[in-house]
């Protein structure tokens, strides 16, 4: 362990790290002194390693710098630190809205699973063997047999379905969970891959196969719809191949997300069982004409990588970018003043603007700690990713306006002077101003997203996209056989074949035959 001693504009800090020190925040309003006695000379240090640099330096500086998590004392855990858990509540929020105004009801299922319901259903056990974690002692005894810590829910939510579920009338049974899970990851990385993770997952019973299918695909484009219009993250939605569909399922649709070093991020999953957990389980219903039938089902899920997703998506150098209906604070005002005299009146404005923002319903902050620089405070905030900052002194009062620098955009580019502190004028101006930045947001990762897919008719076209770190598209009609080779070969997986098909006739850029359509290939995390 070793100590940094950093200092921000007069504040000194001091961390503890692990291995090696971390970079130092750092800003045209922070410099750092040596800590050598008598060493007076500033030098500039780094707030967070540069993303061109390293990207995945940046995004482990990011999460510690932004206080979203901390390292658990158990190698591949982490704590979610209360800003990082608000932006998790955020996303329950809404879902949970809608998994509700779709008919679905909250559940919950016991963390322990008897290890031979994982092993009922071959497909199941054969892909999720490798992340297992068991328990094999309680009370001091070995257990007749061994438990798995929850790595998902299937089983043990059929194991109860066989028991609820007698009649047609019984069904559909539409039920959600919020819990975490356990995977026994070996190489992880905060919110992307931990050992544990917390997720939603939910777990549908059908008379048919049709409303089973209806079901997945309804429970896709409600997360298609979270991760556009609420997280300003485009993603291709797309059906997964059989190599990388869930264990267990007939099929597994799924949304691509781009991040910003280009790599694919599947953030959220939805799978249709079919019969298969069903006839492992018995899990029947009488049909309407008397006969005993398997149920038809469904599951789907979105975890905490959603928030990893977010951050590697929208964040840059100064730390998060998050997305207005998100941010667990959408607008910090900090007042400014010198002279003892002034602060009244700037607070007294500030206040009122506070007061104004609540009673609107905007998650508004404002930021009267004492002893910090306007310019430590802009920075502390720019990390955190705050949509909208106001600035508010002395001057800014006297003719009744503030200042309000928008996340997204750096510099003056994203400074508006003189909005008025009319309360009604200014909830409606930041109200237009977060909408503003949404888009923002969406439209420049989506324009990023689209330049970076390439169109290819050769697998040597395929792996110049690949070298270039660029998601390759073209016609597929490939064996499994030769989707594992591809991987083996460029570390680009078969990431979906997406429901927005160009048009075509389409050619298979491996085998050249008539292809029915395209599928993109990356690498991915």
């Amino acid at each position: 362990m070793r100590d940094v001693r950093r200092a921000l504009v007069g504040v000194s800090l001091r961390r503890r790290t692990r291995n090696r020190p971390s970079p130092v925040r750092a800003t045209a309003q922070a410099a750092s002194t040596s800590a050598k006695p008598g060493a007076g000379k500033k030098r500039d240090v780094k707030a967070v390693t540069p993303k061109s640099e390293d990207f995945s330096q940046w995004y482990l500086d990011v999460v510690r710098e932004a206080e979203l998590v901390s390292y658990g004392p158990v190698r591949g855990t982490m704590v979610m630190r209360p800003y990082g858990y608000a932006i998790w509540e955020s996303i329950q929020d809404w879902l949970d809205k809608r998994f509700k105004e779709t008919g679905h009801q909250n559940a919950y299922f016991p963390q322990l699973i008897p290890y031979s319901f994982i092993a009922k259903e071959a497909d199941h056990i054969e892909g999720f063997s490798p992340e297992l974690a068991l328990v094999t002692k309680g009370g001091g005894k070995d257990l007749e047999e061994p438990l798995v810590v929850r790595p998902t829910s299937e089983t043990i939510v059929n194991h109860m379905f066989a028991q609820w579920i007698q009649s047609y009338r019984d069904l559909p049974l539409l039920l959600n969970q919020w819990a975490n899970v356990h995977r026994w990851e070996m190489r992880t990385r905060p919110f992307i891959r931990t050992l544990e993770f917390l997720w939603q997952e939910g777990h549908t019973a059908h008379a048919t196969a049709e409303e089973a299918e209806q079901e997945t695909l309804q429970m896709i484009q409600i997360y298609k719809e979270f991760a556009e219009d609420v997280a300003a993250m485009p993603v291709v939605v797309g059906r997964k191949s059989r190599i990388e569909s869930f264990a267990g399922a007939n099929c597994t649709y799924t949304i691509e997300a781009m991040m910003s070093d280009r790599k694919a991020l599947q953030a959220g999953t939805s799978h249709n069982l079919g019969q298969n957990f069903a006839k492992a389980f018995g899990t029947t219903f009488q049909s309407e004409s008397g006969e005993e039938e398997f149920v038809h089902q469904s599951s789907w899920g979105v975890s905490t990588r959603m928030i990893g997703g977010i951050i590697m998506t929208h964040g840059d150098d100064q730390g998060l970018r998050l997305p207005p209906r998100l941010a667990p604070i959408q607008v910090v005002i900090i007042p400014i003043w010198k002279k003892l005299e002034e602060k009244e009146k700037v607070l007294d404005a500030a206040r009122l603007l506070h007061e104004a923002g609540k009673q609107a319903g905007l998650r508004v902050h404002l930021d009267m700690a004492e002893g910090k620089s306007p310019g430590f405070k802009f920075n502390f905030w720019e990390m955190k990713g705050v949509p909208l900052r106001v600035e508010l002194g002395p001057r800014d009062v006297g003719s009744n306006s503030c200042v309000i620098a928008r996340r997204d955009r750096p510099g003056k580019e994203g400074k508006e002077f003189g909005v008025t502190l009319d309360p009604e004028g200014w909830v409606n101006h930041v109200q237009k101003a977060l909408q503003d930045v949404h888009a923002s947001l969406l439209g420049s990762a989506r324009e990023f997203r689209d330049a970076n897919i390439v169109d290819v008719k050769s697998y040597e076209e395929l792996k110049h996209a690949i070298e270039e770190g660029k998601w390759a598209r073209g016609g597929w009609v490939g064996s499994d056989e030769d989707e594992r080779r591809i991987k083996e070969e460029t570390g680009a997986s078969l990431r979906c074949y997406p429901f927005d098909q160009p048009e075509g006739p389409h050619t298979c850029f491996l085998t050249q035959n008539v292809a029915r359509e395209v599928a993109i290939f990356s690498k991915s995390y």
